[in-house]
């Protein structure tokens, strides 16, 4: 695997305030996108802080908890901290080709190729599932 994805879950899989609706009620989307792809997620969600690796695979349908391959560490505190988390694991594994589905566009920095942006109130879309194929086309 050489392309790794860092998933957000609050305002990706679900909108951020999702109260009476199902959590991950946008994952459906990912599945269609990652069908036999050979892409590595790394879940970059705070969930990380609350639920164990294996309660947060078990959140997500199959054809995607299969594609997971870890966590980012600990929290950073500063500037631009998800983007910083990112880099920490990535300077671990050794991978240089990855993009982040987040909404927290103020944790990365301005402009940052690799995020692929969502909007809090809906999660992710057919704009940002575009944008992920293409990616994973090249």
């Amino acid at each position: 695997m050489n392309k790794l994805l860092f998933l957000d879950f609050d305002g990706v899989l679900h909108p951020t305030h999702f109260a009476g609706q199902d959590p991950f009620n946008r994952v459906h989307l990912l599945e269609e996108t990652f069908d036999g792809s050979n892409i590595g997620i790394v879940i970059s969600s705070s969930w990380r802080f609350t639920h164990n690796f294996e309660k947060l695979q078990k959140l997500l349908p199959n054809s995607i908890s299969s594609l997971v391959i870890g966590v980012t560490g600990s929290p950073v505190i500063g500037k631009h901290p998800r983007y910083q988390e990112i880099l920490n694991f990535l300077q671990s594994h050794g991978v240089s080709n990855w993009k982040a589905l987040d909404d927290s566009y103020w944790e990365f920095p301005s402009p940052c190729p690799e995020l692929i942006r969502c909007n809090p109130n809906t999660g992710i879309s057919e704009k940002q599932m575009q944008e992920l194929s293409q990616w994973l086309l090249n």
